[in-house]
């Protein structure tokens, strides 16, 4: 497999630094909330190079999430998509929110889908099935992995906060502990952890130092904005604060790209504000 030119999470860690910004923004496409002008068959892909071409410059990644794409008939226009984002700003990386978990030559199956043919820099996955199930991706030179560990739904509490037996900490914590001790030898793992839990996700921070996480649950989910940026920010940046519909969906007529980058602004600046003195 060929190397990266550059590896994820340097290519994430100089995002910060020059946009100065967290702002991750999702690419969740759904044709019934577009404007009545985008109809036809590249109304996603149109939709969303405007929204990538709009907020480019705020943004530190784009987040397009595949089941959007799918569920729409789209991989071909999700390609596009991902091409139009390498060669409009290079610099910004893209994360497929796909949440892959699957053992041996299927989840190499899916690591070829993600890297070779969506050329995506990183990828979201599932840890139940363990270090087996990441290894496939983990083996493309350079490229990320961002493992769930406390996801933005209140059901994750199901699994996620059952306390081990031996230890008693919960089961996000032994899952982000094996991500940032064991399975990120490479240095290319990351956590999702949502900002409907801000206490949880600064018990993640003390746990894993620098590694970075990428934050969903602001905007429309409710989460706590502030106290995700001060518990989760490092020196270099450390978070991926996710918003989507919020941005995406900003605007309903011609100039939707236009209000989306008013939103996406707002936001952008709003996690600036609450960025405090590095906890990690």
């Amino acid at each position: 497999m060929p190397a990266s030119p550059s590896s994820f999470v340097d290519t994430l860690t100089r995002r910060w630094a020059d946009a100065n910004s967290l702002l991750c923004v999702g690419l969740d496409p759904e044709p019934a909330k577009f404007p009545p002008h985008l109809a036809g068959p590249r109304a996603i892909l149109d939709f969303c190079t405007a929204i990538v071409d709009a907020t480019h410059d705020l943004v530190c990644a784009f987040k397009p999430q595949i089941a959007y794409f799918a569920a729409n008939r789209a991989e071909d226009q999700l390609e596009a998509l991902i091409a139009h984002i390498h060669a409009r700003c290079p610099d910004v990386p893209v994360i497929l929110d796909a949440k892959r978990g699957d053992m041996g030559a299927t989840s190499e199956q899916y690591a070829r889908e993600v890297f070779e043919r969506y050329r995506a820099d990183a990828v979201t996955l599932q840890p139940y099935q363990g270090r087996e199930a990441i290894a496939p991706y983990l083996a493309y030179d350079g490229k990320g992995a961002f493992i769930l560990c406390r996801t933005s739904n209140t059901s994750g509490d199901e699994l996620q906060s059952l306390r081990l037996s031996d230890n008693g900490e919960p089961l996000f914590l032994r899952v982000a502990r094996l991500v940032a001790d064991d399975w990120n030898a490479g240095g290319q793992c990351g956590l999702v952890v949502g900002a409907t839990y801000p206490k949880e996700l600064a018990d993640v921070r003390r746990v894993v130092g620098d590694l970075p996480l990428l934050v969903p649950g602001i905007g429309a989910q409710g989460g706590d904005l502030e106290a995700s940026v001060r518990g989760g920010a490092t020196a270099a940046g450390g978070l991926l604060v996710s918003s989507s519909r919020a941005v995406l969906y900003a605007g309903r007529d011609e100039d939707f790209a236009a209000a989306s980058r008013r939103v996406a602004l707002a936001t952008r600046d709003a996690i600036e504000a609450a960025r405090v003195q590095p906890v990690a």
